[in-house]
């Protein structure tokens, strides 16, 4: 007897759950996979059906969004965000709270996956400069994010459409009004904050510390660097502690050249003045961090005589050779601007301290020099015998900063049309994107680069592994296989207690909540909702309590990457497994299943 359809889809879903959590090939991959072996075991009635996935409005959403937040990225308009809200590293929950706290108020009026997808670059970014494990913090992002969508009813697209199933039901007991704006925050705020204080308790022993290997290997090249405070930058009139250049996470400020006038050993209360020179001296990222600071640029006038605006350049590491022309002269002297079309933004000397202005420094064979020069530097030098190596330094173009104030202005509109439900989220993102697009903030190249093709192919694929449980009735089945499973539970220990509406409403809650880190949210939400309204007709109680236990179990999908959007988003960032959500989420989705069994009667009588 051959397999039918639905346990076709069953065998996939085991393997692909089976590989995420044992194989070390890309998520996005795993599940691509286990789409395309369903579409040829034929599972699919039309083969646009296990497309759909891709077509889906959220999944268009996050790509979009991708472009907005690179539009932030590029004008250096989150840097302040990231480095206000998170400060300077802390312990584990300290850091995880000042995270955690914004990304959950954010998620309960905005749908939580813009809000991922707009915090994640401010986390990674921060977490790589100050040397903490990102895994430690991404996966609390996207928990946060969920949590809070369970606040209100626009939190989270899974509450409304169980909203608008309760608008369209014919049930006597639910159809015309539908839930009220607030009405779920009777539970989900309570549920909300018993899991943000989990995260905050059990993140040191349940959540991975996996730092990269450029992360943890140390970098022998300190390079010595200048920078020149603006006439116009908000740094003027701050001390240096104030202005956050006291404890930047490998580098340190040496000394202020300030009208001549040397000031070594800066005390942290020493306030900056106009045309301060800063010489510090640290790695390549700091190097490229301090470059992104407003109100800070390379001390040096050659970068404002190349050609072309500087959002067109590249930061390029090259190390001198001994038949380079310049050897024993000074940068000055030497020309080095007009000759090579470039500008030393800093010098390295094999650790050793250099204690002369960048254009003093007399290059010697084996200087590592970090430049500033158009992209196609590295072609015409790539070969040349006067440098021994030129190679890009990766994800860095100088930052917009004159468009900071723009590409603000666009997010903080977008994310207030969506707010006052003046559009939706995916055309507010659209806009967005356009406009920042036109306006400069970013360029056609940075925004097509910006979209993280793995995270989009992975959700589009996870959604379409759900289609299939879905239209092969798989996913009945697994609930009717529970449902009989608790029924024969229940004749063993007595017929009072499958009569007790509690305990049937626990059942849908549980089973509500394995279905949805299964498949998608929304199609447990779906799938859920009719059978929960028949399990209360079955003992003629409110369906309402049965109807709000399904709408939160659907929307806290924690136990499992391919559940929920901002769990895919954070799975490769984050370097986690299957087996960590399991873990991590896993109990939490016990905890959260109580809180929903001991509040919603409290809430909704039955």
């Amino acid at each position: 007897m051959g397999i039918d359809p639905a346990g076709w889809t069953l065998l996939v879903v085991v393997g692909v759950m089976v590989g995420l959590a044992v194989l070390k090939t890309a998520p996005d991959l795993v599940l691509l996979g286990g789409l395309v072996l369903l579409v040829v075991l034929g599972v699919f009635p039309e083969t646009s059906l296990a497309l759909s996935g891709f077509a889906n409005e959220g999944l268009v959403t996050v790509a979009v969004l991708f472009v907005v937040a690179e539009g932030m990225k590029q004008t250096g308009g989150l840097g302040p965000v990231g480095r206000s809200l998170l400060g300077r590293p802390g312990s584990l929950p300290l850091v995880q709270a000042k995270m955690m706290l914004p990304v959950s108020l954010a998620s309960a009026f905005l749908n939580n996956t813009p809000v991922v997808a707009m915090a994640l670059p401010v986390v990674s970014d921060w977490a790589r400069k100050h040397h903490v494990a990102v895994s430690r913090l991404l996966l609390p992002m996207s928990y946060a994010a969920i949590l809070g969508g369970l606040c209100t009813l626009v939190g989270t697209s899974t509450t409304l459409i169980v909203n608008g199933l309760i608008i369209e039901s014919e049930h006597p007991g639910l159809g015309g009004s539908g839930l009220g704006m607030f009405e779920i925050a009777w539970v989900g705020i309570p549920i909300a904050l018993i899991g943000l204080i989990y995260i905050l308790v059990c993140s040191k022993w349940w959540l991975p510390d996996r730092r990269s290997a450029i992360a943890t290997a140390s970098d022998p090249r300190e390079y010595t660097v200048e920078m020149l405070v603006t006439p116009d930058s908000s740094l003027v009139g701050k001390s240096i502690e104030a202005a956050g250049l006291r404890h930047l996470p490998g580098m340190y400020l040496v000394e202020i050249d300030r009208d001549g006038r040397v000031l070594p050993a800066v005390p942290s209360n020493e306030v900056l003045e106009a045309d301060d020179r800063l010489v510090f001296v640290g790695i390549v990222e700091s190097v490229v961090d301090l470059q992104k600071i407003p109100g800070l640029e390379p001390a040096t006038d050659q970068v404002f005589e190349l050609d072309g605006p500087r959002s067109h350049r590249r930061l390029v590491e090259a190390v001198v050779s001994e038949g380079c022309p310049l050897i024993h002269r000074t940068i000055r002297d030497g020309r080095f601007r007009s000759r090579y079309a470039a500008a030393v933004i800093a010098v390295a000397r094999h650790g050793t301290r250099i204690n002369s202005k960048i254009g003093d420094i007399h290059l010697r064979p084996g200087d590592t020099l970090l430049l500033e020069a158009h992209p196609s530097f590295l072609e015409r030098q790539r070969n040349s015998r006067d440098f021994y190596l030129v190679s890009a330094v990766d994800d860095f173009t100088p930052p917009r900063h004159h468009l900071a104030w723009l590409a603000r202005a666009v997010m903080l509109a977008m994310v207030g049309a969506v707010a006052l439900e003046w559009s939706g989220m995916f055309e507010a993102a659209l806009v967005a994107s356009f406009v920042m697009l036109i306006t400069g903030c970013l360029s056609g190249a940075e925004a097509r680069q910006a979209i993280d093709w793995s995270v989009v192919l992975g959700i589009g694929a996870g959604l379409g592994i759900g289609e299939a449980m879905r239209v092969t009735n798989a996913a009945r089945i697994v609930a009717g296989s529970l449902f009989d499973a608790a029924d024969a539970g229940y004749a063993m220990a007595g017929d009072t207690i499958t009569a007790h509406p509690q305990v049937l409403l626990a059942l849908v809650a549980g089973l509500t909540l394995v279905l949805t880190n299964v498949i998608t949210a929304k199609a447990a939400a779906v799938l859920m909702f009719p059978i929960a309204t028949a399990t209360a007709d079955a003992v003629t109680a409110n369906p309402m309590p049965f109807v709000v236990a399904v709408a939160l179990s659907a929307a806290s999908s924690l136990a499992s990457p391919i559940g929920y959007q901002t769990n895919l988003m954070v799975y490769g960032p984050g370097g986690y497994r299957s087996g960590d959500y399991l873990r991590f989420g896993g109990l939490l989705s016990v905890i959260i299943w109580i809180a929903i069994v001991l509040l919603v009667p409290w809430a909704w009588p039955m």
